[in-house]
């Protein structure tokens, strides 16, 4: 039987078994063609309410669990996401537009999550401390409770992963809340790989829904932290409501990355990565190199290569073979890159690829000789978008790179790494790649941006998940009760 052969989820939430959601249920819609692939149910502010409650009650039994039995669960999940790989990787393909490379490689992460955080479940939880009295003093990490998820649709298995799978490991109940528009491969996937897992009923809630499921979810007395992956303008919301409730929010939010393009770089493979960096996936993601920061000497011949890589790619049907590019997410996403496009060409930069569409199907685009002020350059495009500046000394592709309110990711290409790290040193970025594009995740790395892109390092390796997903307790112990003077 496959995963989803029994198509429980049709119309329904799932809060350890699927149901009927309060908020009625919505269609899942294939951006490629425009049918409706089924429908999904939409929770509303009780649905949340209901499986808070819920899963404050299974977390407490969870938290006294043993940490062999949350490993476990957890490799029992990485198992499945490989059995279940080739069926994943088409509902990627079909609900979320993703090329099959993208798709095989999404859910290759899902497995490496699990896995990684199969291994977080054992890993030492505190320190003992020093203590100027006559006890035992320590700090340990606690789970926190119940952590809040809500997943953006761009990457939507790995982005609800990144934190369900290391809150669940820590002792921690889940409410993961995905886009509506990947609600399937984001979320449904989740619930029945974690179901099939054996994690106990109530410990994952899955909550497909709008703003108000999204506020509900951070208002809930239940939730304890936050997870947000997406854009800029929503997280700043997410992030005040959360202060309003005194909650911890980890926020992972836009970018407008930077690639610096050095004089002493191979040009051919400097093109090749910012042609990836730019156009993996439509451009859909916040790591994507939006910014392409090239030394004069070699941006006549680093353009023409993009331009030509650009011209060669295949934009189509993502479950055929060859195809590079699939759909934009939407319509109303197409729209935006294509203003966007079209304003800075009014504005004096030179269309040399791409920047036009069929359906939602956008071809790779190149803009070359933007300012700051394109609107392409200064803006997150969230599409298969590069645009080309140019510099001629270290201090200025510094000054440039760095005049952004955006800080998540950056990639030098440089002859000599050295002077790329001293480079970076001067450019304020979450993640730093000499060498390679800007587009990069493990499971065993700390990821998050600065700035307008988030509140730093919240997901990857032990010490960036224990932080997130746990509380710090001091707890002292002494040998007898204490004599006072009172």
């Amino acid at each position: 039987m496959t995963l989803l052969n029994d198509r429980e989820w049709r119309g329904n939430v799932f809060t350890g078994a699927w149901r009927p959601a309060k908020g009625g249920d919505a269609p899942v819609v294939s951006p490629t063609t425009g049918s409706e692939l089924g429908r999904i149910g939409v929770a509303n502010a009780a649905d949340v309410a209901e499986a808070a409650e819920n899963a404050a009650e299974a977390q407490r039994h969870w938290a006294a669990a043993s940490f062999e039995e949350r490993a476990a669960v957890l490799r029992r999940a990485g198992a499945k996401f490989e059995e279940e790989a080739d069926e994943i990787a088409e509902w990627l393909m079909r609900e979320a537009g993703s090329a099959r490379g993208k798709a095989g490689f999404e859910v290759h992460l899902a497995v490496t999550e699990s896995y990684e955080c199969a291994a977080l479940a054992s890993q030492p939880t505190g320190e003992v401390l020093r203590s100027a009295q006559p006890r035992l003093s320590l700090a340990r990490r606690v789970p926190a409770g119940v952590v809040g998820v809500i997943a953006p649709f761009n990457f939507p298995l790995i982005l609800g992963m990144r934190s369900v799978a290391p809150a669940l490991a820590l002792g921690n109940a889940v409410l993961l809340k995905p886009d509506p528009r990947t609600a399937v491969s984001g979320g449904a996937v989740i619930a029945e790989v974690f179901r099939e897992a054996g994690l106990p009923e109530g410990l994952l809630q899955m909550l497909p829904g709008g703003a108000e499921a999204g506020e509900a979810l951070v208002a809930d007395r239940h939730v304890r932290v936050v997870s947000f992956t997406g854009s800029t303008a929503a997280g700043r919301k997410v992030g005040e409501a959360a202060g309003r409730h005194l909650k911890r929010a980890h926020l992972e939010l836009g970018g407008n990355s930077p690639l610096i393009v050095l004089e002493d770089a191979d040009v051919e493979r400097a093109a090749s990565v910012g042609a990836w960096g730019s156009f993996l996936h439509q451009g859909q993601i916040c790591m994507t190199t939006g910014r392409h920061i090239v030394h004069e000497s070699l941006a006549d011949a680093y353009v023409e290569r993009l331009a030509a890589k650009a011209e060669a790619l295949t934009v189509g049907d993502p479950e055929q073979e060859g195809t590079a590019l699939g759909p934009i997410i939407d319509i109303g996403q197409r729209d935006r890159i294509h203003d966007l496009v079209t304003r800075s060409v009014e504005a004096g930069a030179e269309l040399r690829a791409g920047g036009t569409y069929d359906a939602q199907f956008y071809r790779p685009t190149v803009l070359d000789r933007v300012t700051p002020e394109t609107p392409a350059y200064s803006e997150e495009v969230f599409g298969p978008v590069a645009p080309v500046i140019r510099f001629s000394t270290l201090d200025e592709a510094a000054e440039i790179a760095a005049a952004s309110d955006y800080g998540l990711s950056l990639g030098i290409l440089t002859g000599n790494p050295m002077r790329g790290m001293e480079l970076a040193d001067r450019i304020p970025s979450g993640i730093v790649h000499i060498n390679d594009q800007t587009v990069d995740d493990e499971a065993v790395a700390p990821f998050g941006g600065v700035g307008a892109s988030g509140t730093g390092a919240r997901f990857g390796g032990t010490r960036a998940n224990l932080e997130a997903f746990t509380e710090t307790q001091w707890v002292t112990m002494q040998s007898e009760i204490k004599r006072y003077p009172f």
